[in-house]
């Protein structure tokens, strides 16, 4: 389904230069034949003042490993991905650890794409489920 076979090594050069998921410690950890997997501390630079996972970083989880995903369908040279919409639905908290995320296609078109991506805590219990809705607009 990816426009080209990628690498970790070539995905994880997108974010050398800085952005919101170096800042968050987001690494890549597996590419599948249509999933991408993520994963991100849970440490002072995601928790909230409550020493919780924030929301907002899970939703910096989902937004990247989802525009991530959908740059990897398209062709980078005449096209780009951005972002329309992005919710979340928060489950359970998580205080310590790595949270991952799994990033699957709902909908992979020419001018829209739908990427879900699943939040699990480091024994499997699902924390948030998130879906973002990406443009694919001409370059």
């Amino acid at each position: 389904m990816w426009y080209q076979p990628y690498s970790l090594e070539d995905l994880s050069a997108l974010g050398r230069d800085g952005g919101m998921a170096r800042l968050v410690g987001l690494e890549l950890v597996e590419i599948g034949a249509d999933y991408l997997k993520g994963q991100m501390p849970v440490d002072e630079r995601t928790k909230q003042p409550f020493g919780i996972l924030h929301g907002g970083a899970s939703c910096v989880l989902s937004e990247s490993l989802g525009s991530i995903a959908a740059w990897m369908c398209i062709n980078p040279e005449t096209q780009r991905a951005v972002g329309l919409e992005i919710n979340a639905n928060h489950i359970r908290s998580v205080t310590e650890g790595l949270v991952t995320g799994l990033c699957r296609p709902l909908h992979v078109g020419r001018r829209t794409q739908v990427w879900q991506t699943d939040i699990f805590n480091e024994v499997q219990k699902m924390v948030c489920t998130s879906r973002l809705t990406v443009a694919i607009l001409d370059r």
